[in-house]
């Protein structure tokens, strides 16, 4: 894997959209009508990392933990997360989903997207992603993250200042950019001044 030079363009950005439910409770709204409203900004991004040139980009939809939540709540962002990956699907994404589908949690609509299929952009879809279950693909020869490369810049949304189980492997030297706004409100301004903040990191990973 080569480093990446300052003043370049990541190769692959990992982006953790949070604050859909605070979202949703700043306008009166129930905490599960947040996730919809985190489709468009999601096809945004992704139309705009595709106009920009990046090669990968990893997006987290929800953790395996999100499935202790209420049952209304699972039911939509579920929901949203077969919406966003069917239509990154339609627009030509090398699209490949992630996480546990051994489990009820992982949406069946989905399956069909376990292997990479496409020619565009790479999507790397967390749904039902754990990262003890990824590590333990270990005990069989290999992380079940295996066919995504290493990670240079990670943007999260909603003000959080950890990784939260998000591909701790490809993470390990990545550089980590905070939106203090709610993942709903995103503007291209936000990816930006991610870059703008990245061009101007020194990466030596460790060197």
């Amino acid at each position: 894997m080569k480093s990446t030079s300052k003043g370049a363009l990541p190769q692959h950005i990992g982006f953790i959209p949070d604050g859909n439910r605070r979202w949703a409770q700043s306008r009166g709204l129930k905490k599960e009508e947040g996730y919809a409203r985190g489709i468009e900004p999601g096809l945004a991004l992704f139309e705009t990392c595709k106009a920009l040139g990046v090669p990968e980009v990893s997006v987290y939809g929800f953790t395996a933990d999100n499935t202790r939540r209420a049952t209304g709540q699972i039911e939509n962002f579920r929901a949203a997360c077969v919406a966003f990956a069917e239509e990154v699907d339609r627009r030509g994404a090398d699209l490949l989903v992630l996480g546990d589908d051994t489990s009820s949690q992982f949406p069946q609509a989905l399956m069909r997207f376990r292997e990479r299929r496409g020619s565009g952009i790479k999507v790397n879809f967390l749904v039902n992603y754990g990262w003890q279950w990824d590590l333990d693909g270990l005990k069989n020869g290999g992380l079940r993250s295996r066919e995504v490369s290493r990670i240079d810049l990670i943007v999260r949304w909603g003000g959080g200042r950890r990784l939260s189980g998000f591909l701790p492997v490809q993470s390990v030297y990545a550089d980590f950019f905070v939106v203090d706004d709610f993942w709903p409100d995103f503007e291209a301004s936000h990816l930006d001044s991610a870059l703008s903040w990245f061009g101007k990191q020194d990466r030596t990973l460790g060197g």
